[in-house]
């Protein structure tokens, strides 16, 4: 029921209602001694289902509960999707080039998420061949590529043939978006690897030649590392001389 038709305070006429507390509890008193609750607690008295037997009432803050309820409302219609019924109509003797840009519109509608009534319209003697208006239909539909739900297979009503499409759901295009992504982070994975592993060979390569490097330096002043014998002696030099 909508908060214009609830009853609140005075207006509420009954002998008795059934009160629902806040709480939960339910007790059924005269509608007198709801009324006195309802002001004592400096709230109104509201009749939420007249049609019970007795009504059934609460005692609410009716201007909160109404703008609560009204609220509510307009979410709800901002949430639902306005879809509106595109019709394009053509003749059985259509041209290609007409086919062609009638059938964009018809395309164009569907992205949109509009239903689209497609619709040839016969006259006098074309009547007699409603077959050709079916391979119009056809046609169009050859130029969707797919990308429609036929929601009214081709039918004749009177004087035309028509059929109704609609686009394809959303989970759909989601699901190629996630397939996207998820390869995208795959790429990237990868090349955050690859530059990883190029690194490690880059540090493999300097120590390489660090380690060449004390080599030949040590070949040239002559002196010789010599590994340590036992735990007490740590290292031992021999001084060579070049000639030697």
């Amino acid at each position: 029921m909508a908060d214009k038709d609830l009853r609140i305070n005075k207006q509420i006429r009954v002998r008795e209602v059934r009160l629902i507390r806040e709480d939960g509890e339910q007790e059924i008193i005269t509608t007198q001694e709801a009324l006195d609750l309802a002001r004592d607690q400096g709230l109104d008295l509201v009749e939420v289902a007249p049609q019970a037997n007795p009504p059934v009432v609460k005692i609410l803050d009716y201007g909160k509960f109404k703008f609560e309820n009204e609220k509510k409302v307009r979410d709800s219609k901002k949430k639902q999707k306005l879809l509106k019924l595109k019709e394009i109509r053509m003749q059985p003797k259509i041209d290609d080039h007409d086919l062609d840009f009638k059938s964009k519109h018809v395309k164009g509608f569907l992205a949109e998420g509009n239903k689209v009534k497609v619709t040839v319209r016969f006259r006098g003697r074309e009547l007699a061949h409603t077959e050709l208006g079916l391979d119009v239909l056809k046609s169009v539909l050859d130029r969707l590529d797919g990308d429609y739900i036929m929601d009214k297979n081709p039918a004749m009503e009177g004087k035309f043939m028509s059929m109704v499409l609609s686009s394809k759901s959303k989970s759909g295009k989601k699901q190629a978006a996630d397939s996207a992504k998820a390869a995208n982070s795959a790429k990237d994975t990868g090349a955050v690897k690859k530059i990883a592993s190029t690194a490690k060979q880059g540090t493999a390569q300097q120590t390489i030649v660090r380690e060449v490097s004390q080599a030949a330096a040590q070949k040239n002043t002559g002196t010789v590392e010599v590994p340590a014998e036992g735990s007490t002696e740590s290292a031992i030099k021999h001084e060579e001389t070049a000639q030697q």
